[in-house]
């Protein structure tokens, strides 16, 4: 890797830890070629990122984020999974560590605040910013359901009662 494309992959990483809400850092213990593909295609569709990285330039470029606390735990065979959904990455990941042990959650960080592997895990185990939102527009949603069933109940009551006084008297 020559200087420029250095230079290049430091400036991406530290794009990624400037936009990220969370990034989760994993060691691969070995992994095939298709357990890696799966990997990269269920973080993909989770909206975040994962890239191998080579530590010397991961340290270089968490320098100057939120993210700096990280530095430590690029020894070894890293990668980052980084999203802008604080749980999306440390959901995709965990799900998949679960299926395989060729990988190990490391660590990460959710903005300042580094996390351990159980921090990862317990982020991962929370919902995601879609689901908050649905429950969320259920919730507001829900009271005027309830204020629509109310007012035309005693209507629809009433006119079962007329039908059924209309009944005996016919």
């Amino acid at each position: 890797m020559d200087r420029s494309q250095k230079a290049d992959s430091v400036a991406f990483l530290n794009g990624v830890f400037s936009e990220a809400g969370a990034v989760v850092i994993t060691r691969n213990l070995g992994m095939t070629v298709a357990q890696s593909t799966a990997l990269r295609t269920k973080i993909r569709e989770a909206g975040a990122t994962y890239k191998v990285a080579k530590n010397s330039l991961a340290k270089l470029a968490v320098a100057g984020t939120d993210y700096e606390g990280l530095g430590d735990f690029f020894t070894g065979p890293t990668a980052i999974a980084a999203s802008v959904d604080p749980v999306a990455a440390a959901k995709a990941v965990v799900e998949f560590a679960k299926t395989t042990d060729k990988i190990e959650i490391v660590g990460g960080a959710m903005g300042s605040q580094v996390l351990n592997e159980a921090g990862v895990k317990a982020l991962a185990s929370m919902p995601s910013l879609d689901e908050l939102r649905g429950t969320l527009i259920g919730l507001i949603q829900a009271p005027a359901t309830k204020i629509a069933q109310l007012t035309t109940a005693p209507a629809a009551k009433l006119a079962r009662v007329f039908g059924a006084y209309a009944k005996e008297a016919a």
